[in-house]
């Protein structure tokens, strides 16, 4: 379970890189209650969004050349440098060197060997969020990529992650550990899922502890949330999710196309045995991971539903 006694390996920060910040700052004050408060004039246009007066994540103009709007998820390290090259020598790219931020730590940016950015925080001043695993804040990441065996090779050797694949209806679903933290289950923070089309880009996808998944979608409408594909249940109306309540996945970005996702806690319940079968007519369902059964809830006895936008 992510939480805020951060450790090696563990997600830390997390910004979002916007061309619009001003736009972005409304509309994730409309979706999660979200406050945005600015760092300074000295900051560049960065500052914090807030929730109960604790940061739950950052945000700031995009600052690389040719950069799309995205969300990046930090990784604690205790050595910003010795990670940094460790990424070199496992075949990834760091993009900006490390640099210090002020007093408030150590930080670099960098690209995995399967083409996904991330971020490395040292921490000084700064330990990290100031709240996860909440109501609107950070309590999943999944990372997206065309090679998940590479990829978790790569991260093992940088932060020591343990991982745990479940057979999935089609695919491999793997849930990542840090390496401290206690059992498998109490240090899981993310999973590791493969790319399903050419179409879908790779990259580290944030999850929001939501109280109502729904209440939050029925709350973006004309908030500028763009994209759609599947809906909440099957052909014959079975629902394909968790006992408890079907579960619903939607593909869905903000104005500025970042994608990130939201999830609800449910008590109880479990994995389907059996996933819906899909006819020819049910395209966009087609499309639908079959890790919207969402391993990782099951991982934790505990069931849960998400959209995915």
């Amino acid at each position: 379970m992510l939480t805020t006694d951060f450790v090696t390996g563990a997600p830390n920060w997390l910004d979002l890189g916007s061309p619009d910040p001003a736009a972005a700052a409304a509309f994730y004050g409309s979706v999660f209650s979200w406050e945005f408060e600015s760092a300074g004039p000295e900051a560049g246009g960065y500052g914090f969004f807030q929730k109960d007066g604790k940061t739950v994540a950052a945000l700031g103009p995009l600052t690389e050349e040719g950069a799309d709007s995205a969300w990046t998820v930090y990784f604690q390290t205790p050595d910003a440098d010795a990670t940094a090259k460790a990424v070199e020598q496992g075949g990834g790219r760091v993009r900006v060197a490390p640099f210090d931020v002020m007093e408030a730590g150590r930080m670099a940016c960098c690209t995995d060997p399967g083409g996904v950015d991330f971020s490395l925080w040292q921490p000084g001043d700064v330990k990290g969020l100031e709240k996860t695993s909440e109501a609107g804040s950070l309590c999943w990441a999944e990372l997206h990529t065309p090679d998940p065996a590479q990829a978790q090779d790569f991260y093992r050797t940088l932060f020591g992650w343990r991982s745990e694949n479940m057979d999935m209806p089609g695919m491999t679903y793997t849930v990542l550990a840090t390496a401290e933290g206690g059992d498998h289950q109490q240090a899981s923070f993310g999973g590791v899922v493969p790319l399903q089309d050419e179409t879908e880009p790779p990259r580290w996808v944030p999850y929001f502890d939501v109280a109502d998944v729904d209440e939050i979608v029925a709350n973006t409408q004309g908030a500028g949330w763009h994209g759609d594909h599947a809906g909440g249940r099957g052909p014959g109306g079975r629902p394909h999710g968790l006992a408890g309540g079907p579960l619903r996945r939607r593909l869905r970005r903000d104005q500025a196309a970042a994608a990130a996702g939201v999830a609800s806690w449910l008590p109880g319940g479990s994995l389907p045995v059996e996933p819906p079968r899909l006819g020819a007519s049910d395209e966009g369902l087609r499309r639908v991971r079959a890790a919207d059964v969402n391993p990782w809830s099951a991982l934790r006895g505990r069931s849960c539903r998400t959209r995915f936008f």
